[in-house]
């Protein structure tokens, strides 16, 4: 009999603390508390919001009692240590919800026919704040400035009223194009890019929530770069500068020619004052210059941007030097004019001459032809000229051995002589 009544007992003391199942099914994150003194822990929903101003927490609480039943939600009061009525609903549903939920601990209590089921939660809006802008903006440099404000999430001790923080674990990166690129809220960057670029300050916690916050950075910086061609030659050689210069400002460029460099070396080596190195100063935007005479030479380009505070500049310069080949003459000892379409026609060959001018004897030492140019040039890849066509007066020339001089003064001013005999003939194979 005695041990009957203490198992009725026992029922009614269970069935009178029972407990209710608070859940947040929209919460983006969950914790628990730890309680110093207050001897279980309770859940922590996390909201993840975009400024203090915003309210999104939201409880539900499920209960397997049947029947008309109470739902009486409280809210936890700081100040006095109590629980103050939230709402108050019946209902013959099995759940409760209430939302747009403010920071703090909420119970709920679930009654029907003197049971009762209660469950406690803490709810908190987490949010973060950024902002992000850039400063010292140089020619060298310039600095990514981050702030952010975030959320302190309290709770209490229930038992003692003891004020806790909930460990949030907050971080901070500097991103471009999604990737990381430091974890320093305030970066300083060197070398900046000659683009205008986009970076984005981003704060975020364990929980998953964050700020964002794009930040442009306005390019004030100039890269100077270009291209040669030809780079090598002979002479008369026609070179095209191409500028690939990045983010310049046009009517900036300043493109520095110097000098032989074998000429600007001898002329240092025998004068004690400075030389001036420098052949000329071009300011186009792609300049196109040709090149008289033989050597090597080096080219330097200079490119500007000009902003409203800043004019920040840069150089480039070719790391190997233009070549324009030293000059020769080449001359055959064979043509036969026969009109068979080969060698038909007595051609010279050289490189690099400024000027050239050749005399024909016959073998008794008379001048039966003469030809001179004062600009000659490579005629379409071959640098050859036809100097004689096998006639004398307009009639064809008799076979036999000739007699050729030539004279010739070189881009690389130097004298070019050649002198020989040559064969004609006149027969078909």
């Amino acid at each position: 009999m005695k041990r009957s009544l203490f198992l009725v007992l026992v029922l009614i003391f269970v069935s009178n603390v029972l407990h209710a199942q608070i859940s947040a099914p929209t919460a983006d994150a969950t914790d628990v508390t730890n309680y110093p003194v207050f001897p279980e822990p309770d859940d922590i929903f996390i909201f993840c919001t975009i400024d203090s101003t915003v309210e999104e927490g939201m409880l539900s609480v499920s209960t397997q009692l049947e029947g008309t039943k109470t739902f009486r939600w409280e809210k936890y009061n700081e100040l006095n240590g109590t629980f103050e009525l939230f709402s108050q609903e019946s209902s013959d549903g099995s759940t409760s919800q209430i939302q747009n939920l403010g920071d703090g601990c909420y119970r709920s209590t679930v009654t029907i026919d003197g049971n009762s089921e209660v469950d406690r939660a803490w709810v908190f809006n987490n949010w973060t704040v950024v902002n992000g802008f850039v400063s010292d903006s140089n020619c060298e440099s310039f600095l990514l400035n981050g702030e952010f404000r975030t959320a302190v999430l309290t709770y209490y001790d229930l038992s003692s009223n003891a004020e806790l923080d909930v460990y949030k674990d907050v971080k901070v990166e500097w991103q471009q194009d999604g990737d990381k690129i430091s974890s320093l809220q305030n970066l300083t960057f060197f070398d900046p890019p000659t683009k205008d670029t986009e970076y984005t300050l981003v704060v975020f916690d364990k929980f998953g929530c964050k700020g964002t916050m794009p930040v442009m950075y306005m390019s004030i910086v100039t890269k100077a770069i270009f291209s040669a061609d030809p780079m090598s030659g002979e002479g008369p050689l026609t070179v095209t500068f191409n500028n690939e210069s990045e983010n310049g400002s046009p009517g900036y460029y300043e493109w520095l020619f110097y000098r032989d460099i074998d000429e600007i070396t001898e002329e240092a080596e025998n004068s004690p004052e400075p030389v001036d190195s420098i052949l000329f100063v071009a300011y186009d935007e792609a300049p196109v210059y040709t090149y008289e005479n033989s050597g090597s030479y080096w080219v330097k380009l200079i490119s500007r941007h000009v902003s409203e505070n800043h004019t920040c500049v840069d150089t480039f310069a070719l790391e190997k030097y233009i070549i324009v080949d030293t000059s020769f003459v080449l001359v055959p000892n064979v043509f036969t004019p026969n009109g068979d379409g080969v060698n038909d026609n007595f051609v010279i060959k050289f490189w690099s001459m400024k000027s050239l001018e050749m005399s024909i004897y016959n073998r008794w030492g008379k001048r039966v032809h003469y030809w001179e140019s004062g600009d000659v040039q490579g005629f379409e890849g071959t640098w050859s000229e036809t100097v004689w066509d096998g006639r004398i007066g307009g009639r064809y020339a008799s076979p036999g051995v000739y007699y050729y001089d030539v004279l010739g003064h070189g881009r690389d001013d130097k004298n070019r002589r050649a002198h020989g005999f040559l064969h004609l003939f006149r027969d078909k194979d």
